[in-house]
């Protein structure tokens, strides 16, 4: 009897946890390394999932526990900083006419959905561990960890994020670039009104908005331009949001009220990347966020890397051969509908950084959505 291929999966973030999930379902032997030894679990405060994440999501088996632990709507509110509704845009249901256009739900309570859905699949998980070399030839990857154990795999899936040491151990030397914006985010109650995400442009911020999370709870950020990380002592994280959201109405106040804990006030530069070559060398192959980066501006971020998980999978189980002509038809096909979501994503904040007041933002943000309705 052949034995199944191997492989490993470096990072447990979306996109690693979701190719685990599918390739043990497929037949194949699974080894999952994450670095960090709480598999990531605890940290973020919310996450926006538009319905092309939700129809991976559904691929994955786990839609039914998204959908009872988040907060689904089928609209977007734009704002004056004063809280005054202006426009109540109906969402694309990316992922089809069965699904939400969009479901807001707390960070840690996907992460966990995923982990658990990981573990019940049966792939092999070593927390606390790094991948610190690759040798390869033609027929797979040895791989040397941290923890001082070796093994062989016929392929390395490189879902290691957007600081991904194994991209460059590889030798793909594209990094990520910051676009000149960060996001101050927080977890709260939610207010008893707040059923859809409202987003206002201007006042002390380009951007506040805020996402639903669960029947209790939401997000809530604030968008600025960036400014040295060592030039805000962590201790200030929530009197520096507080500063700039308490400039805005409507539900904001009860809002701005909760933010009172700096260790749970997240600060992050907004980056762009998109590695413009192939996304593999030999056997080891990037996805999610370790091939492309974008802003949250269009809420992509996780919904693409999810997809990258989905098209490899359904590529690696279809085939007999794992060489370069494959690795580079998922490359080509997964470029075609990430560069369009990049470019969009950061435009939209460029076009706050630079003032542009008659910027087509909701034109560029429909087109874009309306592309992604067709499958990945």
């Amino acid at each position: 009897m052949t034995a199944p291929r191997r492989v490993l999966v470096v990072g447990g973030g979306a996109a690693g946890n979701a190719s685990a999930i599918l390739l043990r379902r497929a037949g194949l032997a699974v080894d999952l390394i994450e670095a960090r030894d709480d598999w990531n679990a605890t940290a973020g405060s919310g996450i926006t999932l538009q319905g092309n994440a939700l129809r991976v999501l559904r691929e994955l088996g786990v839609w039914d526990q998204v959908e009872a632990s988040g907060f689904g709507f089928d609209a977007v509110g734009i704002t004056a900083p004063d809280g005054t509704v202006l426009h109540v845009q109906a969402d694309l249901r990316t992922g089809g006419d069965d699904l939400p256009a969009t479901v807001g739900m707390q960070r840690p309570r996907l992460q966990q959905i995923l982990i658990d859905a990981v573990r019940a699949g049966g792939a092999d998980v070593r927390l606390g561990t790094r991948a610190e070399s690759f040798e390869q030839d033609g027929d797979g990857v040895d791989v040397r960890f941290s923890d001082g154990t070796e093994g062989r795999y016929d392929l390395v899936i490189a879902a290691d994020g957007l600081g991904s040491a194994t991209r460059a151990a590889i030798g793909i030397t594209d990094r990520p670039e910051p676009t000149g914006m960060a996001i101050w985010r927080v977890a709260a109650p939610r207010p008893a009104g707040v059923t859809r995400t409202d987003l206002a442009y201007g006042g002390p911020a380009y951007i506040a908005g805020y996402c639903p999370t669960s029947d209790t709870t939401l997000y809530a950020y604030v968008v600025e331009a960036n400014r040295d990380r060592a030039s805000i002592p962590p201790e200030s994280y929530a009197e520096e949001m507080r500063r700039l959201s308490c400039a805005y109405g409507g539900f904001w106040p009860e809002i701005t009220e909760h933010i009172t804990d700096p260790a749970k006030v997240n600060y992050t530069w907004f980056d762009r990347l998109l590695v413009e070559g192939s996304w593999h060398r030999g056997r080891v192959v990037l996805v999610g966020d370790a091939a492309h980066c974008c802003p949250p501006t269009l809420a992509q971020g996780a919904a693409l890397s999810l997809e990258d998980a989905w098209v490899l999978a359904e590529m690696l189980t279809g085939a007999e051969t794992w060489d370069d002509a494959l690795f580079q038809a998922y490359h080509e096909r997964r470029v075609a509908r990430v560069r369009p979501v990049v470019e969009a994503s950061v435009q939209v904040g460029q076009w706050q950084l630079d003032g542009v007041r008659d910027a087509d933002v909701p034109g560029l943000m429909g087109r874009t959505m309306t592309m992604l309705r067709e499958l990945p």
